[in-house]
Protein backbone atom coordinates (compact mmCIF):
# COMPACT_ATOMS: atom_id res chain seq x y z
CA UNK A 1 0.00 0.00 0.00
CA UNK A 2 2.88 2.35 0.73
CA UNK A 3 6.28 2.71 -0.90
CA UNK A 4 8.83 2.36 1.88
CA UNK A 5 11.64 4.86 2.21
CA UNK A 6 14.73 5.15 4.33
CA UNK A 7 15.31 1.42 4.81
CA UNK A 8 14.71 -2.05 3.37
CA UNK A 9 11.41 -2.47 1.57
CA UNK A 10 9.07 -5.33 2.39
CA UNK A 11 10.58 -7.33 -0.49
CA UNK A 12 14.15 -6.62 0.58
CA UNK A 13 13.26 -7.52 4.15
CA UNK A 14 11.97 -10.86 2.84
CA UNK A 15 15.02 -11.52 0.66
CA UNK A 16 17.51 -10.61 3.35
CA UNK A 17 16.70 -13.76 5.29
CA UNK A 18 16.54 -16.26 2.42
CA UNK A 19 20.22 -17.12 2.74
CA UNK A 20 19.50 -18.45 6.22
CA UNK A 21 16.75 -20.84 5.18
CA UNK A 22 18.76 -23.98 4.43
CA UNK A 23 20.45 -23.94 7.82
CA UNK A 24 17.25 -22.83 9.56
CA UNK A 25 15.42 -26.01 8.60
CA UNK A 26 17.95 -28.04 10.52
CA UNK A 27 17.25 -26.15 13.74
CA UNK A 28 14.37 -25.21 15.94
CA UNK A 29 12.86 -21.93 14.77
CA UNK A 30 13.44 -20.40 18.22
CA UNK A 31 17.22 -20.89 18.01
CA UNK A 32 17.88 -20.04 14.37
CA UNK A 33 20.23 -17.20 13.50
CA UNK A 34 18.27 -14.06 12.71
CA UNK A 35 18.89 -10.95 10.68
CA UNK A 36 19.20 -7.92 12.92
CA UNK A 37 18.74 -4.30 11.88
CA UNK A 38 19.62 -1.30 14.05
CA UNK A 39 17.11 1.55 14.23
CA UNK A 40 16.61 4.50 16.53
CA UNK A 41 12.94 3.97 17.38
CA UNK A 42 10.81 0.90 16.69
CA UNK A 43 7.04 1.34 17.04
CA UNK A 44 4.85 -1.75 17.32
CA UNK A 45 1.40 -0.98 15.94
CA UNK A 46 0.36 1.20 13.02
CA UNK A 47 -2.73 2.76 14.58
CA UNK A 48 -3.33 6.43 15.46
CA UNK A 49 -1.00 6.33 18.50
CA UNK A 50 1.90 4.64 16.72
CA UNK A 51 1.63 6.76 13.60
CA UNK A 52 1.31 9.98 15.59
CA UNK A 53 4.51 9.05 17.43
CA UNK A 54 6.26 8.31 14.15
CA UNK A 55 5.12 11.57 12.54
CA UNK A 56 6.16 13.60 15.57
CA UNK A 57 9.62 11.98 15.59
CA UNK A 58 10.15 12.97 11.97
CA UNK A 59 8.90 16.49 12.66
CA UNK A 60 11.50 16.76 15.43
CA UNK A 61 14.10 15.53 12.96
CA UNK A 62 13.22 18.44 10.68
CA UNK A 63 13.08 20.94 13.55
CA UNK A 64 16.33 19.92 15.26
CA UNK A 65 18.38 18.68 12.34
CA UNK A 66 19.39 15.30 13.77
CA UNK A 67 18.42 12.41 11.50
CA UNK A 68 16.50 9.64 13.23
CA UNK A 69 15.49 6.26 11.83
CA UNK A 70 11.91 5.34 12.71
CA UNK A 71 10.30 1.96 11.95
CA UNK A 72 6.63 1.01 12.39
CA UNK A 73 5.68 -2.68 12.27
CA UNK A 74 2.00 -3.50 11.83
CA UNK A 75 0.42 -6.97 11.90
CA UNK A 76 -2.38 -5.96 9.53
CA UNK A 77 -1.84 -6.54 5.83
CA UNK A 78 -2.26 -2.80 5.25
CA UNK A 79 -2.09 0.25 7.47
CA UNK A 80 -5.61 0.63 8.86
CA UNK A 81 -6.82 -2.89 8.08
CA UNK A 82 -6.95 -3.87 11.77
CA UNK A 83 -8.25 -0.53 13.04
CA UNK A 84 -11.81 -0.56 14.37
CA UNK A 85 -13.81 2.08 16.20
CA UNK A 86 -17.09 4.00 16.21
CA UNK A 87 -15.78 6.58 15.44
CA UNK A 88 -16.33 10.17 16.39
CA UNK A 89 -13.00 11.97 16.49
CA UNK A 90 -12.14 14.90 18.72
CA UNK A 91 -9.50 16.67 16.59
CA UNK A 92 -7.57 18.27 19.45
CA UNK A 93 -4.42 16.13 19.04
CA UNK A 94 -4.65 16.23 15.25
CA UNK A 95 -4.75 20.03 15.35
CA UNK A 96 -1.49 19.99 17.30
CA UNK A 97 0.21 17.31 15.21
CA UNK A 98 -0.82 18.48 11.73
CA UNK A 99 -2.16 22.05 12.02
CA UNK A 100 -2.85 22.29 8.28
CA UNK A 101 -4.70 18.97 8.01
CA UNK A 102 -7.87 20.59 6.65
CA UNK A 103 -5.99 21.84 3.59
CA UNK A 104 -4.42 18.47 2.80
CA UNK A 105 -5.85 16.62 -0.15
CA UNK A 106 -7.72 13.41 0.64
CA UNK A 107 -8.18 13.91 4.39
CA UNK A 108 -11.11 11.83 5.71
CA UNK A 109 -12.56 14.35 8.18
CA UNK A 110 -15.32 15.41 5.83
CA UNK A 111 -18.39 14.91 8.04
CA UNK A 112 -18.63 17.17 11.09
CA UNK A 113 -20.92 16.09 13.92
CA UNK A 114 -24.02 18.26 13.75
CA UNK A 115 -26.03 17.06 16.75
CA UNK A 116 -25.68 14.89 19.86
CA UNK A 117 -28.41 13.16 21.82
CA UNK A 118 -29.01 10.21 24.14
CA UNK A 119 -32.04 7.94 24.33
CA UNK A 120 -33.20 5.37 26.86
CA UNK A 121 -34.62 2.23 25.25
CA UNK A 122 -37.33 -0.06 26.47
CA UNK A 123 -38.19 -3.09 24.35
CA UNK A 124 -40.70 -1.20 22.20
CA UNK A 125 -40.07 2.50 22.82
CA UNK A 126 -37.31 5.03 23.38
CA UNK A 127 -37.16 8.30 25.29
CA UNK A 128 -34.76 11.24 25.10
CA UNK A 129 -32.62 11.67 28.22
CA UNK A 130 -29.93 14.23 29.14
CA UNK A 131 -26.39 13.32 28.24
CA UNK A 132 -23.20 14.32 30.08
CA UNK A 133 -21.59 17.53 28.82
CA UNK A 134 -18.52 15.50 27.88
CA UNK A 135 -20.62 13.83 25.17
CA UNK A 136 -21.21 17.10 23.36
CA UNK A 137 -19.72 16.61 19.90
CA UNK A 138 -19.51 20.19 18.69
CA UNK A 139 -16.33 20.50 16.64
CA UNK A 140 -15.89 16.72 16.29
CA UNK A 141 -15.97 14.59 13.16
CA UNK A 142 -17.61 11.27 12.26
CA UNK A 143 -15.37 9.10 10.13
CA UNK A 144 -13.94 5.70 9.35
CA UNK A 145 -11.05 5.17 11.75
CA UNK A 146 -9.59 2.66 9.30
CA UNK A 147 -9.45 5.32 6.58
CA UNK A 148 -8.15 7.91 9.03
CA UNK A 149 -5.32 5.58 10.04
CA UNK A 150 -4.42 4.87 6.41
CA UNK A 151 -4.30 8.62 5.78
CA UNK A 152 -1.95 9.14 8.74
CA UNK A 153 0.19 6.33 7.35
CA UNK A 154 0.57 8.19 4.08
CA UNK A 155 1.76 11.30 5.91
CA UNK A 156 4.22 9.26 7.98
CA UNK A 157 5.61 7.65 4.82
CA UNK A 158 6.05 11.05 3.15
CA UNK A 159 8.14 12.15 6.14
CA UNK A 160 10.45 9.15 5.79
CA UNK A 161 8.99 6.72 8.35
CA UNK A 162 9.58 3.09 7.40
CA UNK A 163 6.22 1.31 7.45
CA UNK A 164 6.10 -2.47 7.49
CA UNK A 165 2.48 -3.65 7.26
CA UNK A 166 2.11 -7.42 7.32
CA UNK A 167 4.85 -7.92 9.90
CA UNK A 168 3.78 -8.84 13.43
CA UNK A 169 5.82 -8.00 16.52
CA UNK A 170 6.09 -11.44 18.14
CA UNK A 171 8.40 -10.87 21.11
CA UNK A 172 10.52 -8.29 22.84
CA UNK A 173 14.28 -8.33 22.51
CA UNK A 174 16.08 -7.62 25.78
CA UNK A 175 19.38 -5.95 26.54
CA UNK A 176 22.35 -8.16 27.34
CA UNK A 177 21.81 -7.79 31.08
CA UNK A 178 18.07 -8.46 30.72
CA UNK A 179 17.16 -5.26 32.52
CA UNK A 180 15.75 -3.41 29.54
CA UNK A 181 14.14 -3.74 26.13
CA UNK A 182 16.45 -3.53 23.12
CA UNK A 183 13.94 -3.97 20.31
CA UNK A 184 11.40 -6.32 18.78
CA UNK A 185 11.52 -9.68 17.07
CA UNK A 186 9.10 -10.22 14.21
CA UNK A 187 7.09 -13.39 13.79
CA UNK A 188 8.51 -16.30 11.82
CA UNK A 189 6.84 -17.05 8.51
CA UNK A 190 6.53 -20.50 6.97
CA UNK A 191 6.05 -22.67 10.07
CA UNK A 192 3.28 -25.27 9.87
CA UNK A 193 0.72 -26.03 12.55
CA UNK A 194 2.96 -28.81 13.94
CA UNK A 195 5.88 -26.43 14.36
CA UNK A 196 7.81 -27.82 11.40
CA UNK A 197 9.56 -25.50 9.00
CA UNK A 198 8.08 -25.34 5.50
CA UNK A 199 9.94 -24.64 2.26
CA UNK A 200 8.74 -21.06 2.55
CA UNK A 201 10.25 -20.62 6.03
CA UNK A 202 11.69 -17.22 6.82
CA UNK A 203 12.85 -16.44 10.36
CA UNK A 204 11.50 -13.22 11.79
CA UNK A 205 14.19 -10.57 11.84
CA UNK A 206 14.99 -8.36 14.81
CA UNK A 207 14.79 -4.61 14.90
CA UNK A 208 17.31 -3.52 17.51
CA UNK A 209 16.11 -0.16 18.77
CA UNK A 210 17.33 2.47 21.17
CA UNK A 211 13.69 3.08 22.09
CA UNK A 212 10.70 0.77 21.58
CA UNK A 213 7.15 2.14 21.70
CA UNK A 214 4.28 -0.31 22.15
CA UNK A 215 1.17 0.93 20.36
CA UNK A 216 -0.71 -2.37 19.97
CA UNK A 217 -4.11 -1.21 21.17
CA UNK A 218 -6.08 -2.75 24.04
CA UNK A 219 -4.74 -6.03 25.41
CA UNK A 220 -1.66 -6.20 23.19
CA UNK A 221 0.46 -9.33 23.57
CA UNK A 222 3.81 -7.51 23.86
CA UNK A 223 2.25 -4.99 26.21
CA UNK A 224 1.12 -7.81 28.50
CA UNK A 225 4.68 -9.14 28.51
CA UNK A 226 6.19 -5.73 29.32
CA UNK A 227 3.65 -4.98 32.04
CA UNK A 228 4.34 -8.32 33.71
CA UNK A 229 8.14 -8.29 33.36
CA UNK A 230 8.62 -4.71 34.56
CA UNK A 231 5.71 -4.73 37.06
CA UNK A 232 4.17 -1.69 35.44
CA UNK A 233 0.71 -2.26 36.92
CA UNK A 234 1.69 -2.84 40.54
CA UNK A 235 0.50 0.62 41.65
CA UNK A 236 -2.64 0.85 39.47
CA UNK A 237 -6.04 -0.80 39.50
CA UNK A 238 -6.64 -3.80 37.22
CA UNK A 239 -7.66 -2.75 33.73
CA UNK A 240 -11.34 -3.21 32.93
CA UNK A 241 -12.75 -3.66 29.44
CA UNK A 242 -15.81 -3.12 27.34
CA UNK A 243 -16.57 -4.98 24.16
CA UNK A 244 -17.83 -3.22 21.07
CA UNK A 245 -19.73 -5.00 18.29
CA UNK A 246 -20.48 -2.81 15.30
CA UNK A 247 -21.89 -2.70 11.82
CA UNK A 248 -21.85 -0.11 9.04
CA UNK A 249 -24.94 0.28 6.86
CA UNK A 250 -25.61 2.25 3.73
CA UNK A 251 -29.07 3.49 4.60
CA UNK A 252 -32.00 4.57 2.49
CA UNK A 253 -31.65 8.29 1.64
CA UNK A 254 -34.91 8.98 3.47
CA UNK A 255 -33.27 7.81 6.75
CA UNK A 256 -29.91 9.50 6.33
CA UNK A 257 -29.19 12.49 8.59
CA UNK A 258 -25.54 13.45 8.04
CA UNK A 259 -23.69 14.38 11.22
CA UNK A 260 -26.27 13.05 13.67
CA UNK A 261 -24.83 11.31 16.76
CA UNK A 262 -27.09 9.24 19.03
CA UNK A 263 -26.12 7.16 22.08
CA UNK A 264 -28.46 4.73 23.80
CA UNK A 265 -28.92 3.10 27.19
CA UNK A 266 -31.24 0.35 28.35
CA UNK A 267 -32.68 -2.41 26.18
CA UNK A 268 -31.53 -4.90 24.90
CA UNK A 269 -29.24 -5.13 27.96
CA UNK A 270 -30.81 -5.84 31.34
CA UNK A 271 -30.50 -3.49 34.28
CA UNK A 272 -27.60 -5.48 35.75
CA UNK A 273 -25.35 -5.18 32.69
CA UNK A 274 -23.31 -2.10 31.89
CA UNK A 275 -23.34 -0.97 28.28
CA UNK A 276 -25.07 1.01 25.58
CA UNK A 277 -25.46 1.56 21.88
CA UNK A 278 -24.62 4.18 19.29
CA UNK A 279 -25.70 5.49 15.90
CA UNK A 280 -23.34 7.74 13.92
CA UNK A 281 -24.43 9.15 10.55
CA UNK A 282 -21.14 9.22 8.62
CA UNK A 283 -20.38 10.74 5.23
CA UNK A 284 -21.66 9.33 1.93
CA UNK A 285 -24.91 7.86 3.23
CA UNK A 286 -23.20 5.49 5.70
CA UNK A 287 -24.32 4.86 9.27
CA UNK A 288 -22.18 3.26 11.96
CA UNK A 289 -24.19 1.48 14.65
CA UNK A 290 -23.23 -0.83 17.43
CA UNK A 291 -23.36 -1.96 21.03
CA UNK A 292 -20.78 -1.88 23.82
CA UNK A 293 -21.10 -4.39 26.65
CA UNK A 294 -18.99 -4.15 29.81
CA UNK A 295 -16.97 -7.36 30.06
CA UNK A 296 -17.74 -7.57 33.75
CA UNK A 297 -21.17 -8.91 32.74
CA UNK A 298 -22.37 -11.79 34.92
CA UNK A 299 -24.53 -14.06 32.75
CA UNK A 300 -22.45 -16.59 30.75
CA UNK A 301 -25.39 -17.05 28.37
CA UNK A 302 -25.01 -13.51 27.03
CA UNK A 303 -23.88 -13.11 23.40
CA UNK A 304 -22.80 -9.57 22.44
CA UNK A 305 -23.33 -10.35 18.75
CA UNK A 306 -26.88 -11.60 19.26
CA UNK A 307 -27.67 -8.68 21.56
CA UNK A 308 -26.76 -6.38 18.67
CA UNK A 309 -28.88 -8.39 16.25
CA UNK A 310 -31.99 -8.18 18.38
CA UNK A 311 -31.31 -4.48 19.10
CA UNK A 312 -31.79 -3.82 15.38
CA UNK A 313 -35.36 -5.08 15.62
CA UNK A 314 -36.27 -2.26 17.99
CA UNK A 315 -38.70 0.10 16.18
CA UNK A 316 -36.08 2.87 16.21
CA UNK A 317 -33.52 0.76 14.37
CA UNK A 318 -36.03 -1.05 12.20
CA UNK A 319 -37.13 2.31 10.89
CA UNK A 320 -33.55 3.55 10.44
CA UNK A 321 -32.59 0.43 8.45
CA UNK A 322 -35.79 0.22 6.40
CA UNK A 323 -36.20 0.78 2.68
CA UNK A 324 -33.16 0.46 0.48
CA UNK A 325 -30.61 -0.16 3.27
CA UNK A 326 -27.69 -2.58 3.10
CA UNK A 327 -25.17 -3.76 5.67
CA UNK A 328 -21.67 -3.25 4.30
CA UNK A 329 -19.30 -3.91 7.24
CA UNK A 330 -19.03 -5.72 10.55
CA UNK A 331 -16.39 -5.88 13.28
CA UNK A 332 -15.69 -6.18 16.99
CA UNK A 333 -12.99 -5.20 19.48
CA UNK A 334 -12.31 -4.91 23.21
CA UNK A 335 -11.74 -1.40 24.53
CA UNK A 336 -10.24 -0.12 27.76
CA UNK A 337 -12.69 1.20 30.34
CA UNK A 338 -10.52 1.44 33.46
CA UNK A 339 -9.66 5.09 32.94
CA UNK A 340 -7.20 7.02 35.08
CA UNK A 341 -7.10 4.49 37.93
CA UNK A 342 -6.02 1.66 35.61
CA UNK A 343 -3.30 3.48 33.66
CA UNK A 344 -0.07 1.61 34.47
CA UNK A 345 3.41 3.02 34.74
CA UNK A 346 4.04 4.17 31.19
CA UNK A 347 7.76 3.63 30.76
CA UNK A 348 10.28 0.85 31.20
CA UNK A 349 14.01 0.68 30.43
CA UNK A 350 14.23 1.06 26.68
CA UNK A 351 10.63 1.89 25.89
CA UNK A 352 7.09 2.96 26.72
CA UNK A 353 3.39 2.21 26.35
CA UNK A 354 1.33 4.60 24.22
CA UNK A 355 -2.32 4.86 23.21
CA UNK A 356 -4.71 2.09 24.13
CA UNK A 357 -1.81 -0.15 25.09
CA UNK A 358 -1.90 1.87 28.30
CA UNK A 359 -5.63 2.61 28.33
CA UNK A 360 -6.42 6.29 27.72
CA UNK A 361 -10.07 5.99 26.64
CA UNK A 362 -12.34 8.66 28.08
CA UNK A 363 -15.35 6.48 28.78
CA UNK A 364 -17.70 9.43 29.30
CA UNK A 365 -16.86 10.84 25.88
CA UNK A 366 -16.70 7.31 24.43
CA UNK A 367 -13.52 8.47 22.71
CA UNK A 368 -9.87 7.58 22.96
CA UNK A 369 -8.26 8.48 19.64
CA UNK A 370 -7.40 12.04 20.69
CA UNK A 371 -5.66 10.77 23.83
CA UNK A 372 -3.94 7.95 21.96
CA UNK A 373 -2.50 10.40 19.44
CA UNK A 374 -1.38 12.87 22.07
CA UNK A 375 0.40 10.24 24.17
CA UNK A 376 2.14 9.04 21.02
CA UNK A 377 3.34 12.59 20.44
CA UNK A 378 4.53 12.99 24.04
CA UNK A 379 6.39 9.68 23.92
CA UNK A 380 7.99 10.69 20.62
CA UNK A 381 9.38 13.85 22.18
CA UNK A 382 10.84 11.87 25.10
CA UNK A 383 12.22 9.22 22.74
CA UNK A 384 13.89 11.78 20.49
CA UNK A 385 15.69 13.33 23.45
CA UNK A 386 16.66 9.92 24.84
CA UNK A 387 18.04 8.73 21.51
CA UNK A 388 19.93 11.99 21.07
CA UNK A 389 21.86 11.31 24.28
CA UNK A 390 23.28 8.04 22.89
CA UNK A 391 24.37 6.71 26.31
CA UNK A 392 24.49 3.09 25.16
CA UNK A 393 22.06 2.11 27.92
CA UNK A 394 18.34 1.40 27.28
CA UNK A 395 16.57 4.66 26.60
CA UNK A 396 15.26 6.45 29.67
CA UNK A 397 11.64 7.31 28.84
CA UNK A 398 10.71 8.70 32.26
CA UNK A 399 10.26 12.18 30.75
CA UNK A 400 7.23 10.81 28.91
CA UNK A 401 5.53 9.88 32.17
CA UNK A 402 6.10 13.37 33.54
CA UNK A 403 4.84 14.96 30.33
CA UNK A 404 1.67 12.85 30.43
CA UNK A 405 0.87 13.90 33.99
CA UNK A 406 1.25 17.55 33.01
CA UNK A 407 -0.80 17.21 29.82
CA UNK A 408 -4.42 17.67 28.89
CA UNK A 409 -4.69 13.87 28.53
CA UNK A 410 -4.32 13.49 32.29
CA UNK A 411 -6.85 16.28 32.87
CA UNK A 412 -9.22 14.64 30.39
CA UNK A 413 -9.16 11.36 32.33
CA UNK A 414 -9.14 12.93 35.78
CA UNK A 415 -12.37 14.79 35.08
CA UNK A 416 -14.28 11.54 34.41
CA UNK A 417 -12.36 9.20 36.74
CA UNK A 418 -15.40 8.29 38.85
CA UNK A 419 -18.00 7.73 36.15
CA UNK A 420 -17.36 4.12 35.10
CA UNK A 421 -16.35 2.87 38.60
CA UNK A 422 -19.60 4.25 40.04
CA UNK A 423 -21.49 1.47 38.27
CA UNK A 424 -19.53 -1.11 40.29
CA UNK A 425 -20.48 0.36 43.66
CA UNK A 426 -23.54 -0.42 45.78
CA UNK A 427 -25.37 2.15 43.66
CA UNK A 428 -25.81 -0.41 40.86
CA UNK A 429 -26.58 0.45 37.23
CA UNK A 430 -29.39 2.94 37.90
CA UNK A 431 -27.59 4.58 40.80
CA UNK A 432 -24.35 4.64 38.84
CA UNK A 433 -26.09 6.40 35.96
CA UNK A 434 -27.56 8.99 38.33
CA UNK A 435 -24.25 9.56 40.09
CA UNK A 436 -22.40 9.83 36.78
CA UNK A 437 -24.82 12.50 35.59
CA UNK A 438 -24.11 14.63 38.66
CA UNK A 439 -20.35 14.02 38.65
CA UNK A 440 -20.11 14.82 34.95
CA UNK A 441 -21.72 18.21 35.62
CA UNK A 442 -19.20 18.82 38.41
CA UNK A 443 -16.45 17.76 35.96
CA UNK A 444 -14.79 15.56 38.54
CA UNK A 445 -14.33 18.31 41.14
CA UNK A 446 -15.06 16.00 44.09
CA UNK A 447 -12.77 14.99 46.93
CA UNK A 448 -12.90 11.24 46.31
CA UNK A 449 -11.82 8.75 43.71
CA UNK A 450 -13.67 5.47 43.28
CA UNK A 451 -11.50 2.43 42.73
CA UNK A 452 -11.99 -0.07 39.96
CA UNK A 453 -12.71 -3.66 41.06
CA UNK A 454 -9.72 -5.51 42.48
CA UNK A 455 -10.57 -8.52 40.31
CA UNK A 456 -10.41 -8.90 36.54
CA UNK A 457 -13.57 -8.81 34.42
CA UNK A 458 -13.70 -12.58 34.02
CA UNK A 459 -14.05 -13.03 37.79
CA UNK A 460 -17.45 -11.28 37.67
CA UNK A 461 -18.90 -14.11 35.58
CA UNK A 462 -21.44 -16.18 37.52
CA UNK A 463 -21.86 -19.90 37.10
CA UNK A 464 -24.48 -21.01 34.64
CA UNK A 465 -26.54 -22.67 37.38
CA UNK A 466 -27.06 -19.25 38.95
CA UNK A 467 -28.26 -17.61 35.73
CA UNK A 468 -31.19 -17.80 33.34
CA UNK A 469 -30.45 -18.74 29.72
CA UNK A 470 -31.21 -15.93 27.26
CA UNK A 471 -33.75 -16.81 24.58
CA UNK A 472 -32.50 -14.96 21.51
CA UNK A 473 -34.85 -14.76 18.51
CA UNK A 474 -33.67 -16.42 15.29
CA UNK A 475 -32.11 -14.14 12.65
CA UNK A 476 -34.52 -12.36 10.33
CA UNK A 477 -32.56 -11.24 7.25
CA UNK A 478 -31.78 -8.69 6.06
CA UNK A 479 -32.17 -6.82 9.37
CA UNK A 480 -30.42 -9.53 11.41
CA UNK A 481 -28.32 -12.46 10.25
CA UNK A 482 -26.39 -15.43 11.56
CA UNK A 483 -22.82 -14.83 12.72
CA UNK A 484 -21.03 -16.40 9.76
CA UNK A 485 -22.87 -14.14 7.31
CA UNK A 486 -21.66 -11.10 9.24
CA UNK A 487 -18.14 -12.50 9.58
CA UNK A 488 -17.81 -12.67 5.80
CA UNK A 489 -17.96 -8.85 5.76
CA UNK A 490 -14.72 -8.57 7.76
CA UNK A 491 -12.53 -9.99 4.99
CA UNK A 492 -10.81 -12.15 7.61
CA UNK A 493 -8.15 -14.53 6.36
CA UNK A 494 -5.30 -16.48 7.94
CA UNK A 495 -2.86 -18.89 6.36
CA UNK A 496 -4.48 -22.23 7.15
CA UNK A 497 -1.33 -24.22 7.90
CA UNK A 498 0.33 -22.11 10.58
CA UNK A 499 0.80 -22.49 14.35
CA UNK A 500 -2.31 -21.67 16.35
CA UNK A 501 -2.18 -18.14 17.71
CA UNK A 502 -4.82 -19.01 20.32
CA UNK A 503 -3.59 -21.44 22.95
CA UNK A 504 -5.00 -22.94 26.12
CA UNK A 505 -2.44 -21.94 28.71
CA UNK A 506 -1.98 -19.44 31.48
CA UNK A 507 0.59 -16.67 31.43
CA UNK A 508 2.70 -18.72 33.83
CA UNK A 509 2.73 -21.76 31.52
CA UNK A 510 5.21 -22.37 28.75
CA UNK A 511 4.28 -21.71 25.15
CA UNK A 512 3.02 -25.25 24.61
CA UNK A 513 -0.38 -26.25 25.91
CA UNK A 514 -0.89 -29.70 27.43
CA UNK A 515 -3.69 -32.25 27.12
CA UNK A 516 -4.29 -31.94 30.85
CA UNK A 517 -4.64 -28.16 30.67
CA UNK A 518 -7.03 -28.41 27.73
CA UNK A 519 -9.14 -31.07 29.49
CA UNK A 520 -9.42 -28.94 32.60
CA UNK A 521 -10.39 -25.95 30.46
CA UNK A 522 -13.20 -27.94 28.87
CA UNK A 523 -14.40 -29.29 32.21
CA UNK A 524 -14.65 -25.92 33.93
CA UNK A 525 -16.00 -23.94 30.99
CA UNK A 526 -18.58 -26.54 29.96
CA UNK A 527 -19.66 -27.79 33.39
CA UNK A 528 -19.68 -24.47 35.23
CA UNK A 529 -20.05 -21.76 32.57
CA UNK A 530 -22.10 -23.41 29.80
CA UNK A 531 -19.33 -22.93 27.22
CA UNK A 532 -19.26 -19.13 27.50
CA UNK A 533 -16.79 -18.56 24.67
CA UNK A 534 -19.05 -20.36 22.21
CA UNK A 535 -21.54 -17.51 22.69
CA UNK A 536 -19.30 -14.59 23.50
CA UNK A 537 -16.82 -14.84 20.62
CA UNK A 538 -17.98 -12.54 17.77
CA UNK A 539 -16.34 -14.69 15.09
CA UNK A 540 -17.30 -18.28 15.87
CA UNK A 541 -13.75 -19.21 16.86
CA UNK A 542 -14.63 -21.39 19.85
CA UNK A 543 -16.86 -24.46 19.84
CA UNK A 544 -17.42 -27.02 22.59
CA UNK A 545 -18.60 -30.00 20.54
CA UNK A 546 -19.35 -33.68 21.02
CA UNK A 547 -16.27 -35.89 20.82
CA UNK A 548 -18.12 -38.51 18.82
CA UNK A 549 -15.23 -40.88 18.11
CA UNK A 550 -13.40 -40.34 21.42
CA UNK A 551 -10.28 -39.16 19.59
CA UNK A 552 -9.86 -36.23 21.97
CA UNK A 553 -10.61 -38.06 25.20
CA UNK A 554 -7.34 -37.02 26.83
CA UNK A 555 -7.92 -33.33 26.20
CA UNK A 556 -11.71 -33.29 26.54
CA UNK A 557 -14.21 -33.82 29.34
CA UNK A 558 -17.62 -35.42 29.64
CA UNK A 559 -17.68 -36.31 25.96
CA UNK A 560 -16.99 -32.71 24.94
CA UNK A 561 -13.94 -31.26 23.25
CA UNK A 562 -12.82 -27.77 22.37
CA UNK A 563 -12.46 -26.79 18.72
CA UNK A 564 -10.61 -23.54 18.02
CA UNK A 565 -11.34 -22.16 14.54
CA UNK A 566 -8.38 -19.79 14.59
CA UNK A 567 -8.82 -18.92 10.92
CA UNK A 568 -12.01 -17.02 11.88
CA UNK A 569 -10.27 -14.78 14.44
CA UNK A 570 -10.81 -11.04 14.00
CA UNK A 571 -8.25 -10.15 16.70
CA UNK A 572 -10.84 -8.68 19.07
CA UNK A 573 -9.14 -10.15 22.23
CA UNK A 574 -12.45 -10.93 23.98
CA UNK A 575 -11.35 -14.51 24.72
CA UNK A 576 -8.14 -13.31 26.36
CA UNK A 577 -10.15 -11.04 28.68
CA UNK A 578 -13.41 -12.86 29.43
CA UNK A 579 -12.78 -16.63 29.63
CA UNK A 580 -13.52 -17.57 33.27
CA UNK A 581 -10.49 -19.86 33.52
CA UNK A 582 -8.16 -17.09 32.25
CA UNK A 583 -6.26 -19.64 30.19
CA UNK A 584 -6.73 -18.49 26.60
CA UNK A 585 -3.63 -16.69 25.45
CA UNK A 586 -3.85 -14.59 22.29
CA UNK A 587 -0.58 -14.27 20.37
CA UNK A 588 0.16 -12.71 17.01
CA UNK A 589 -0.35 -14.97 13.99
CA UNK A 590 1.75 -14.67 10.86
CA UNK A 591 1.81 -11.03 9.81
CA UNK A 592 -0.93 -10.00 7.42
CA UNK A 593 -3.55 -12.38 8.79
CA UNK A 594 -6.81 -11.31 10.36
CA UNK A 595 -9.55 -8.90 9.34
CA UNK A 596 -9.32 -6.40 6.52
CA UNK A 597 -11.35 -3.42 7.64
CA UNK A 598 -11.71 -0.54 5.23
CA UNK A 599 -14.69 1.60 6.25
CA UNK A 600 -15.04 0.72 9.95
Amino acid sequence: MFALRGGPSRGILRRSVRSLQSSARRHNASTVERVSDDVDVCIVGGGPAGLSAAIRLKQLEQEKGREIRVVVVEKGSEIGSHTLSGAVIEPRALNELIPDWASREGHPLTQPATSSSMRFFTQRSSYPIPHPPQMNNKGNYILSLSQFTAWLGGIAEELGVELYPGFAGASLVYSDDGHGVAGVRLNDVGVDRRGQLKDSYEPGMEFRAKATLLAEGARGSLTKTAVRRFQLAKDSDPQTYGFGVKEVWRVDPSQYRPGEVVHTMGWPLDMKTYGGGWVYHMADGLVSLGLVVGLDYANPYLSPYRELQRMKHHPYFADLLSGDSTRVAYGARVLNEGGLQSVPKLHFPGGALIGCSAGFVNIAKIKGTHNAMKTGMLAAEAAYDAVEQESGAPADMSAYESAYKSSWVYDDLYEVRNLRPSFNTQLGIIGGAAYSGIDSLLRGRVAWTFRNPATVDAAHTRRAAECTPIDYPPPQPPLSTDLMTALALTGTNHAEDQPAHLRVRTEADGLEETAERRAEHVRVNVEEYAGLLGRACPAGVYEYVEDEDGSSAKEGWGGKKLVINAQNCIHCKLCDVKVPTQDIQWMVPEGGGGPKYTIT
